[in-house]
């Protein structure tokens, strides 16, 4: 494979006398996705959270297409390319999906002096973002966000996320949790979208059902520490769920 898109290296992140990561190395690549699986407590948020920005690690360091960075926040994450959709959405209910698509990025034209949101093109542009990007096209742009399902609601984030021209990692946190299978497998094929698009995702997910379906690697947390990275080809749901439990250990 070609370098890593990010390198983690050595990452540690205490919380006072916790220490949550212990120098946890992390690679992804473009045009893959990269899982991240383990039980609750094993890291795995808090490893994201570093990556998007949200914590600063206590030890480690990062890279970004070989190069060093350090965001303060996640904002700073964004600016370089990396950007996360996670379980809960960010979406305002009440809204329509343009209106969440460009939700404190609204599009403006001036009409004889006066700035007026731009309705018109953010339509279009979400239209536009939904079809081209992800292969989505709703029924209505005008019914509220709550009136969506889950896997449209889903769509509206991600698109929101891929609008950005420079975006190079997409984290999902539990994209499909609490969808049911015909919403899931839906999920499943923005997943792919985005991936065939050169992107990096690093995916979080409980379902093993998932992460064997459209992840490429699979990175294992448990206590605090990667216990292994697996193909996903090569691996199973015995071996993956083994490395989660510490299986091995246990013998």
């Amino acid at each position: 494979m070609s370098e890593p898109l990010v390198k983690m290296r050595g990452i540690t992140k205490r919380f006072g006398g916790v220490t949550a990561l212990s120098n946890v190395d992390l690679d992804a690549y473009a045009g893959e996705v990269l899982a991240i699986v383990g039980d609750n407590g094993a890291g795995k948020s808090t490893l994201i959270k570093i990556l998007t920005g949200v914590y600063q690690p206590s030890a480690g360091e990062m890279m970004l297409d070989g190069q060093p960075v350090a965001f303060s926040n996640h904002a700073e994450a964004i600016e370089e390319g990396i950007d996360a959709v996670y379980q809960t959405l960010a979406l305002a209910d009440h809204l329509d999906p343009a209106a969440n698509m460009f939700l404190g990025n609204e599009l403006t034209r001036k009409i004889f002096g006066v700035t007026m949101l731009d309705n018109k093109r953010m339509r279009e542009e979400t239209e536009r973002v939904l079809m081209e990007r992800l292969g989505v096209k709703l029924k209505s742009l005008d019914a509220p966000t709550e009136s969506l399902s889950g896997g449209q609601r889903q769509a509206v984030a991600i698109a929101r996320a891929v609008y950005h021209e420079g975006l190079r990692v997409l984290v999902m946190d539990e994209p499909t949790a609490a969808l049911g299978p015909q919403e899931t497998a839906r999920t499943l094929k923005l997943i792919e979208a985005v991936k065939a698009q050169g992107l990096a995702v690093i995916l979080i997910s409980h379902s093993l059902d998932d992460v064997l379906q459209v992840s490429d690697r699979i990175h294992v947390q448990r206590r605090g520490q990667c216990v292994g990275v697996v193909r996903t080809a090569d691996s199973n749901t015995t071996e993956v769920l083994g490395m989660i439990v510490g299986a091995e250990e246990a013998a």
